[in-house]
């Protein structure tokens, strides 16, 4: 499979390029020295010949208001390509478990004041998905709450707009097993044109 994964330098980005690798993908892994990522013709040119396109990206502080032109840059490019988008988002927009619909970014148990700029705008970035094309297959991928460098198991569950917690009401999910979920939906597609989120099994 011909993959480009777009974030590649950053913390998820490159645990996605190495699952891929070790799955003997063949991956362009691309950086900003390889345009603007949200610039549509850059993500029209990264994705030329690839079957999936994985965006792993995050806006620096102060560039948060970027995140939503990025994921609008996708969804242009690759509009009318056929290539397949995954997009590692943020878990902001999950409602929290037993709170009747608080969303995960007004509960600082899960998103304390210094993530909330970020949070806020990884909810504006999954929001540009509601008017995506038709003709896009993407697929939005919101971590647990806790999302870190860790062990990679191999083991994760998946849910779908609930924050995933554990019966002690932890959230979390290690980049390694992010890498391994998008990796496996890369190669067997189950989900389509949707947001689900993944948790630690």
């Amino acid at each position: 499979m011909r993959i480009t994964v777009i974030g590649a330098s950053g913390e998820t980005g490159s645990r996605i390029v190495a699952e891929a690798l070790r799955r003997r993908h063949d991956v362009t892994a691309a950086t900003r020295r390889d345009g603007d990522a949200t610039d549509p013709a850059t993500v029209a040119r990264l994705a030329a010949g690839q079957d999936v396109v994985v965006s792993a990206t995050r806006p620096a502080p102060g560039a948060e208001h970027q995140h939503a032109a990025a994921a609008r840059a996708l969804l242009d490019g690759l509009t009318g390509t056929g290539v397949r988008l995954l997009v590692v988002g943020g878990a902001g927009r999950l409602t929290v478990p037993g709170t009747d619909g608080r969303l995960a970014v007004d509960d600082p148990r899960f998103v304390p004041p210094q993530w909330r700029t970020i949070a806020l705008a990884s909810n504006a970035h999954f929001a540009a998905f509601a008017d995506a094309p038709d003709d896009v297959d993407w697929l939005y991928v919101s971590p647990s709450a806790h999302f870190a460098p860790g062990a990679r198991t191999g083991r994760y569950t998946v849910g779908k707009d609930a924050l995933l917690v554990d019966a002690a009401g932890n959230s979390s999910l290690s980049m390694e097993d992010m890498a391994a979920a998008l990796l496996d939906e890369a190669e067997t597609p189950r989900h389509h044109r949707t947001r689900i989120t993944v948790g630690r099994a």
